[in-house]
């Protein structure tokens, strides 16, 4: 354990990392399929899965959005199944529409948010029609800054806003729910002030509102560097640097550096494994048995849920894209 770790309160500790969040997701899924662990084993076997699940990141596989974006660690999770799944869409070389990757990720998350998805194409796209086509790796990373700083740059739009309006940056108020981002962020149309602000005052803001911030966003140093490169500065050309910034993707964790995107070590050997047992046993099994060894493969990552056996498994040779967006209408 860390010297850091040691040096923090215990009630501080285990509220930075959100565990009431699992205690109770834990207890919840023990009370729904307390005749499946009783037939399956004990509870302490349960718990121990379900932490191991949690630890792994496969715990929000098929889980619902609420639950899914509800912690820094989910989020994180989420991502890295998501890229995990799908990135064969980045070798195979095909451009996808903002409505394709909202198809894929309801996959993972049946009741993802399209306006989520939306607002991720737009930071790719800017001022092109929302109905191009978009590289998966360009799609990833702006996906990425938007759907785990969502309520950071909800403020940041407003902020943004403020300041294209001449109003004092100070003022700006902090969004405390979902209901209230969606009313206050009205993407910025950055094709009417193609000059956008200044950068030092938008930095200012931006240093200003992280003080008093209670979500995850950005960290600072490399939010500094980002509107130190030019005098002013657009939203969007704000999202697409964050989105670029291999530093911001380190902060979060979830997905690899861009070089490395379709480098997956231990899926690539598993997948192996699974077409090497498929081609020694079809001789002697029928395609039924084969595609039960499959399923059974499968389902040992994902969460301990008791529905998760019944529902679709996302196909890993989906279709996909090239590592350059079609800014041209599709």
């Amino acid at each position: 354990m860390s010297p850091e770790r040691l040096s923090q309160p215990g009630p501080e500790y285990l509220a930075q990392r959100h565990v009431q969040v699992y205690l109770e997701d834990a207890l919840t899924q023990l009370l729904e399929n307390r005749d499946e662990v009783e037939q399956q084993g004990s509870t302490a076997k349960f718990f121990a899965h379900y932490f191991t699940s949690v630890s792994k990141g496969t715990h929000i596989l098929f889980r619902e959005f609420g639950f899914v974006h509800i912690t820094p660690h989910n989020r994180s999770s989420f991502l890295r199944i998501f890229w995990r799944c799908f990135r064969t869409i980045a070798k195979n070389g095909d451009l996808l529409s903002m409505k394709e990757y909202h198809c894929l990720l309801q996959i993972l998350c049946p009741d993802f948010p399209e306006d989520l998805t939306q607002k991720a194409a737009r930071i790719v796209l800017m001022d092109d029609a929302m109905d191009c086509l978009m590289s998966f790796s360009d799609f990833l990373y702006a996906f990425q800054v938007q759907f785990y700083y969502s309520e950071f740059l909800d403020s940041v739009s407003a902020l943004y806003q403020d300041l294209l309006s001449g109003k004092n940056s100070n003022t700006v108020i902090v969004p405390t729910s979902r209901s209230a981002t969606s009313r206050q962020r009205q993407p910025p149309n950055d094709s009417s002030s193609q000059d956008g602000v200044d950068a030092l005052q938008f930095s200012q803001g931006l240093e200003s509102l992280c003080e008093r911030y209670r979500h995850s966003f950005p960290p600072v140093p490399l939010i500094g560097e980002i509107l130190s490169s030019a005098p002013r500065i657009t939203f969007y050309g704000f999202l697409m640097a964050l989105a670029k910034h291999p530093g911001v993707n380190q902060s979060i964790g979830g997905l690899p550096d861009k070089a490395d995107l379709l480098v997956d070590e231990v899926l690539d050997k598993e997948l192996d494994r699974l077409i090497s047992q498929l081609s020694t046993s079809s001789i002697t099994h029928s395609p039924t048995s084969s595609c039960s060894l499959i399923s059974r493969d499968i389902a040992r990552v994902a969460s301990p849920r008791k529905s998760l056996a019944m529902r679709r498994r996302p196909d890993l040779e989906s279709d996909g894209s090239t590592e350059e967006t079609d800014s041209s209408d599709s």
